[in-house]
């Protein structure tokens, strides 16, 4: 009898969870709640106005490039293999497309470092051979880099090294395609197909063509 009487107090308590789910589960406004939200817009969410400064100096919004295409990184010069790489994979594309098609894509490089990256090493750095023709490089205050960040969805995190100028930063390695109004298109991973690239670059450009 004492024994039945364990088993029950055992038991009471997992009836009752398994009519409390049960309830939840069969009350339509509970399941109206948990409904996934309704998508009104085919756009992604990415992207947005900027202010930066450029490798020499200038400053410059987002719309000083509408009328071009961008193709945009967000990286750091100290980077020591992931962002040359990156930029190397976008320049190999480039390479592929006919000229004047070329001339209508503008690459960027906007650093997730501005402490270290100033204009003089950037100036330096977008003038690799290594990396695309005619790339711009942006800095900016940490608060500028903060905005545009959040808009392009970028994670990165700071990794302190032994000294205070010796770090690295983890960051989202994506190559962002936008149109010639600043409007998302396209996103290519780390380690993208240089000739996947290009083939989806000249789709994009050919049909953004057909339609202006």
């Amino acid at each position: 009898m004492k024994r039945a009487w364990i088993w029950l107090l055992i038991a009471l308590p997992m009836v009752v969870v398994i009519g409390f789910f049960t309830l939840m589960l069969n009350d339509p406004g509970q399941r109206e709640t948990r409904r996934a939200p309704t998508r009104t817009s085919g756009e992604a969410l990415i992207g947005g106005p900027f202010t930066l400064v450029d490798q020499s100096g200038q400053t410059v919004t987002d719309a000083d490039f509408h009328g071009r295409a961008m193709l945009i990184y967000f990286g750091y010069t100290y980077c020591p293999d992931v962002c040359p790489f990156s930029l190397q994979i976008m320049a190999a594309a480039l390479d592929q497309l006919d000229p004047e098609l070329r001339a209508r894509i503008q690459p960027i490089l906007i650093t997730i470092d501005p402490e270290r990256d100033t204009v003089e090493q950037l100036a330096q750095y977008v003038a690799s051979p290594a990396f695309p023709d005619g790339l711009i490089g942006l800095t900016g205050t940490p608060e500028q880099i903060a905005t545009v960040t959040t808009a392009y969805r970028v994670g990165f995190r700071r990794s302190d090294g032994e000294t205070a100028d010796d770090y690295t930063v983890d960051h989202t390695s994506i190559i962002y395609l936008m149109d010639s109004e600043g409007r998302f298109v396209d996103v290519f991973a780390h380690g993208a197909d240089p000739q996947a690239m290009a083939d989806r670059l000249q789709e994009f450009l050919e049909e953004e063509g057909s339609s202006s």
